[in-house]
């Protein structure tokens, strides 16, 4: 065996990147990256029982090149006797449809897509693809001048999970090169005789990467030893090791801190502000399904408000969607277009229960005799006089201007202050129900009664009023 086949062999085996049986989706340019692991993996593949097939994805970028990079892996699978697959895509085409974007980004959405349409209809495992040690570097560097965090700092991982954006794809990708570097590559094909197709678009510095490739890392070979990419390499696996324990951290404290969807600021401030991040941008991708868009200056925002901003408060972030500040409760919703204020007003009849569906409210009254009534426990309930009750019952909402005689208070209050003082958010604010008769505020459920239609001893019957919610809400204050 190799030098080459035996490290690919027990990378492939320590980091379960191969198993028997598998069946092998191999993604092949035609550089010689992907010409070396197709040969490696044909070699392998008697010792790990594999099933391989080939893709080649077209950019439409290249013209005549690109047609006969796709002859030459054509004529090398036919050369192993495997399956092949090719796809054509026009993607100058695709980024001007898209109209922003760049170029490699399109691109590697499209290839990925590929590989996870093939792996699905030709009931293929995995795609393995030929990223190197050294490309690792690159991408360790590129995320660094970026500004990335642990999750771009660690670069590739051996194994992963990638799902296709606006589909329900997803494609397990393997690279069992990433250990060896790119002069171990053109060594072991040169060894070997094998042929391999060079791409003029590698010497573009224009190109992030490639300027990295071609002249940014040769300036850090120069002064820090041939070693780097290795020890770079090493680095980003041990930056993968610690956001792996991070993330379950941050899973296990998400539970801690987390209501129905809801987070409780409270209780996300006792963390440290490392792991309010991390928390922060787990909860996001709950409910957006993903965190594209979302940088550090969003999240850095979403902490001011939870911090310093008013105790109800929004922040619009991308994608359509809203963060929501109501006093402890913190929420992510969708913005909605043209979304209007609730209003509603019903009259409210004795002995006719009223479901309230802008409140997830229920109301239930009965006229009984004065002897027969129990005094309410609490404000959920309320009990009046019914010789007082002289005009006719009204439910509505809240609106501004509002005030009432509470109970036991001289003068009146508005209603917006005993929101205030209850803490309740606006949005159940605009939707909780009032019961009303006239002009006049007699009860608001769980929050305040009037004065008005006391029962005293001389009250004869009473109107007994229940309140029930029916839906649950958004806020634990009810």
């Amino acid at each position: 065996m190799t030098e080459l086949r035996a490290t690919a062999k027990d990378y492939a085996i320590k980091h379960k990147l191969l198993r028997s049986g598998d069946r092998v989706l191999v993604a092949v340019s035609g550089g010689p990256d992907s010409v070396a692991l197709l040969y490696l993996l044909d070699e392998l593949k008697d010792q790990f029982e594999l099933y391989l097939e080939v893709a080649h994805l077209q950019h439409g970028i290249r013209g005549d090149a690109a047609q006969e990079d796709a002859k030459f892996v054509q004529r090398l699978a036919e050369e192993l006797k495997l399956p092949f697959h090719i796809r054509e895509v026009d993607l100058p085409r695709l980024k001007s449809d898209a109209g922003r974007g760049n170029l490699e980004a399109l691109a590697r959405a499209e290839r990925y897509r590929f590989f996870a349409e093939l792996i699905t209809s030709r009931k293929l495992s995995k795609v393995a693809t030929a990223h190197t040690q050294d490309d690792q570097a690159e991408t360790v560097l590129m995320w660094f001048l970026r500004g990335a965090g642990l999750r771009g700092l660690g670069g590739m991982a051996p194994l992963q999970k990638i799902h296709i954006p606006s589909e329900t794809l997803l494609v397990t990708v393997v690279r069992p090169l990433l250990n060896i570097s790119k002069a171990e590559i053109l060594q072991y094909l040169t060894t070997r005789k094998f042929s391999y197709r060079t791409d003029e678009t590698n010497q573009d510095t224009t190109y992030l990467r490639n300027w990295i490739r071609l002249e940014l890392l040769p300036k850090i070979r120069a002064h820090s030893g041939q070693g780097f990419s290795t020890r770079l390499s090493q680095l980003a696996g041990l930056l993968r090791d610690e956001d792996a324990l991070l993330d379950s951290l941050t899973v296990s404290a998400y539970g801690s801190v987390s209501a129905s969807g809801d987070l409780l600021r409270s209780a996300l401030l006792k963390h440290p502000e490392a792991l309010q991040r991390r928390i922060l941008r787990h909860w996001i991708k709950q409910a957006r399904g993903h965190l594209r868009g979302i940088d550090f200056v969003h999240i850095e925002a979403l902490l001011r408000l939870i911090n310093e901003g008013p105790t109800q408060g929004r922040l619009s972030i991308s994608g359509g969607w809203e963060f929501v500040r109501e006093y402890d409760r913190l929420r992510l919703e969708k913005r909605s277009r043209g979304a209007y204020r609730v209003c509603y007003n019903y009259e409210f009849k004795i002995g006719t229960p009223l479901r309230i569906s802008e409140a997830g409210f229920e109301l239930r009254a009965e006229l009984l005799a004065a002897s027969d009534a129990r005094f309410p426990a609490d404000l959920s309930d309320a009990i009046f006089d019914a010789a007082c009750l002289t005009e006719p019952l009204l439910v509505r909402n809240f609106r501004q201007g509002d005030r009432f005689k509470p109970l036991g208070v001289p003068g009146h209050k508005k209603l917006k202050d005993l929101f205030i003082e209850n803490k309740i958010p606006l949005s159940i604010r605009a939707t909780l129900p009032v019961l009303v008769m006239g002009r006049e505020i007699l009860w608001i459920p769980r929050y305040g009664r009037s004065e008005t239609a006391l029962v005293g001893d001389k009250t004869e019957r009473v109107v007994q009023i229940k309140s029930f919610v029916y839906r649950e809400l958004r806020d634990d204050t009810l």
